[in-house]
């Protein structure tokens, strides 16, 4: 076990009342966090603080964060392609550039057509399977045949999938281990991981429900791991965001907003989405699987974060982004 998170002192916001907040704001079993000056306040809801979510997108996030140290580290470039590190020669995807990808520009489709996508979510949506269980040769046969558009922001869960694997590849190990040898074991994340296949979760891993109440298998995959693999305990993430804050986290200038997504209000850096609230800068991202919910942003100008995480399918963005407010004062 790695030592306890700091007490958090001076905050408009207590353990008492970010719980009651949670179970207020947000669908049970739940946890959030709180980081203000380095410490960090934790409340749960039905789980205790040692219970791993599925954060869903959240995970783009951490790709981001290793993507820009490997960059630090000189292991790739902004214009480093796809085929100079995955077997795509050939392939239109070969040619597309990872800086193009951290931004969600690439031109990449959503998800390949050789996936079927729309079929995989009518089943998953039917039945509560998972729709990402490809392994990453299966994920690159299928990228193989798709099309890439002209360069536009367009969010892109196949983007950041070949994002994380390529910077693996840079760094000769899978994904899964760059994010335990670069991001869990250097800042003692507890409870942060990939899982890859189901016998992989660990003991205290949290079942996840529809909207509706009805159990959903586990979202695990080798391929999908980079865009929405990663399970944390609400700990492990606060921990993180302190990490960011502080600079102590790898790649941390994924958070400085590069270029445009969604018209001129909405930013992003490498994974990371900035916008403005209040006057204050805002970097954050959110994530959805078939059974959980999860929001993480930080106010780096006040050193300030948040996380809500939650095992039911009914959004938490809102409830995240007022904690965040209510962190800062």
């Amino acid at each position: 076990m790695g030592k306890p998170p700091a007490v958090l002192r001076g905050a408009p916001i207590d353990a008492n009342q970010l719980t009651t907040y949670l179970r207020d704001h947000v669908a049970p079993p739940s946890a959030g966090a709180v980081v203000r000056n380095g410490g960090v306040v934790v409340a749960t809801d039905r789980v205790d603080e040692t219970a791993d979510f599925e954060v869903g997108s959240v995970s783009k996030a951490v790709t981001g964060l290793l993507y820009a140290d490997a960059l630090d580290r000189g292991e790739v470039a902004t214009d480093t392609t796809l085929g100079e590190l995955l077997p795509l020669a050939g392939a239109p995807a070969a040619e597309v550039r990872l800086a193009d990808l951290a931004v969600h520009r690439s031109g990449l489709p959503r998800l390949p057509a050789a996936m079927h996508p729309w079929r995989r979510t009518f089943v998953m949506l039917r039945d509560g399977t998972n729709p990402y269980g490809d392994t990453l040769a299966e994920l690159l046969e299928q990228v193989r045949t798709a099309k890439v558009g002209r360069p536009r922001p367009a969010y892109s869960n196949l983007g950041f999938m070949l994002l994380g694997h390529a910077v693996a590849a840079a760094a000769g190990t899978t994904y899964r281990d760059l994010v335990r040898t670069r991001i869990t074991e250097p800042l003692d994340l507890d409870g942060f991981y990939v899982a890859e296949r189901v016998e992989q979760l660990s003991g205290k891993a949290v079942e996840g429900r529809s909207r509706r109440g009805r159990p959903r298998d586990p979202w695990v995959g080798e391929g999908l791991g980079p865009a929405g693999g990663i399970r944390a305990t609400v700990t492990s993430v606060a921990r993180l965001l302190a990490a960011v804050l502080d600079g102590t986290a790898p790649g941390t200038r994924a958070l400085d907003p590069v270029a445009p997504l969604a018209g001129k209000a909405v930013r992003i850096g490498a994974g990371w989405v900035t916008l403005e609230k209040r006057g204050r800068e805002i970097a954050w991202h959110n994530g959805g699987t078939g059974g959980f919910r999860s929001w993480v942003g930080v106010d780096r100008a006040a050193g300030t974060g948040a996380v809500v995480l939650s095992a039911r399918t009914r959004s938490v963005d809102r409830a995240g982004l007022e904690l965040l407010g209510r962190t800062t004062g």
